[in-house]
């Protein structure tokens, strides 16, 4: 089991970029954290998991994680927490079942959204207002990087606290510790 100084340095090292990049939001940014690098890495993947797991609240029915990149989150983190997982897509898929959310019901339940990086938060937003609309409780996001670009914020305004397990800033400082 690594430290959080040592998962903070391999997270930075296997997803950090540089370069010029369109974020979601629209922003323009100069650096970008490529979160397939680090959820494709099956070691990586495991020990983001593992460090997430205490992040959960306790209240928790189920663990949803957003197309595409909480996926694996959810999925790996759902085997560690012992929590079942849904799979929420971006829209409703127009055939088969029509559902929003994959895997089980939702109304009702208190689901706590997986994330894998969080600009604006829009995403979450977009999410979590349909999923209210379908009856689920939401109150929670949980992400591994938040960019700190006003995410936090902006989720905090539709009642939902955003639990990252690192801000940008402390990836970048661990980083550095690294020289």
């Amino acid at each position: 089991m690594m430290t959080r100084d040592q998962l903070a340095r391999q997270i930075y090292t296997a997803s950090n970029i540089t370069g010029t990049f369109q974020l979601r939001s629209g922003a323009m940014a100069d650096e970008y954290f490529d979160k397939y690098r680090f959820e494709a890495d099956p070691g990586l993947l495991s020990a983001v998991a593992q460090a997430l797991h205490p992040l959960i609240p306790p209240e928790t029915d189920a663990l949803a994680g957003l197309e595409l990149g909480g996926i694996p989150l959810v999925t790996m983190l759902s085997q560690i927490a012992q929590r079942p997982a849904r799979f929420v897509r971006k829209a409703a898929k127009p055939y088969g079942t029509c559902q929003l959310a994959e895997g089980g019901e939702i109304a009702g339940y208190r689901l706590l959204l997986i994330e894998d990086v969080v600009t604006s938060g829009g995403q979450i937003i977009e999410s979590t207002q349909a999923l209210r609309q379908l009856g689920a409780r939401i109150t929670h996001a949980l992400c591994v990087i938040d960019r700190e670009m006003g995410g936090a914020e902006r989720l905090a305004a539709i009642d939902v606290t955003l639990i990252p397990l690192f801000r940008a800033s402390e990836l970048k400082a661990a980083a550095q510790d690294m020289t």
